[in-house]
């Protein structure tokens, strides 16, 4: 009985170890980004599970750069069975990131859930041409891939994912979003 008790501490200790030890590199985000730039429609290509999203549904974002230097954000979710859902928010730039870290807040309900002074929208991959991007969480429990157009080639995609997965994302749950052609 001893002997398994102890072995039992030795596997749940070597697990807790992993899974404290998973995330201790911080996210690197891009040097800089340039809202002027960023701002416009993206459409969802792939993103990790969330609650808030149906699993077999697509979105796209849209961002507009206001005058005081923060983004509206909509974000329109569109349901197999013809419905949209929209989510409005803003999103201030988090203080020395150069726009590459966001706090982004969205009205009603989510208004009540706390956002973290380091920002909950990390930039960490950008195409030089703003045409695609990976955008996730500090904590890798969120995950989109963005780009300007619906439809990236499998070879693109799989590259992004591949960055998202070197930075400790769990690609292999990600939903690929389907748009019409």
């Amino acid at each position: 009985m001893q002997a398994n008790l102890t072995l039992l501490g030795l596997v749940l200790s070597s697990f807790l170890i992993g899974c404290a030890s998973q995330h201790t590199v911080p996210l690197t985000t891009v040097r800089t980004v340039n809202l002027a730039r960023y701002a416009g429609h993206w459409y969802e290509i792939a993103r990790l599970p969330n609650s808030f999203q149906h699993d077999d549904s697509r979105a796209t974002a849209d961002y507009t750069l206001k005058r005081d230097g923060t983004l509206r954000v909509v974000n329109t979710e569109f349901r197999p069975d013809g419905t949209t859902n929209k989510a409005i928010g803003s999103a201030t730039v988090v203080p020395d990131s150069s726009g590459a870290k966001l706090r982004v807040k969205f009205a009603g309900l989510a208004a009540l859930v706390p956002v973290a002074e380091k920002g909950n929208y990390w930039i960490f991959e950008l195409a030089p041409d703003y045409s695609k991007v990976l955008v996730g969480t500090p904590d890798r429990k969120f995950l989109w891939l963005l780009a300007r157009d619906a439809h990236l080639s499998a070879e693109e995609r799989k590259a992004y994912l591949k960055i998202a997965r070197r930075e400790g994302f769990a690609v292999k749950t990600m939903i690929i979003t389907q748009w019409p052609r």
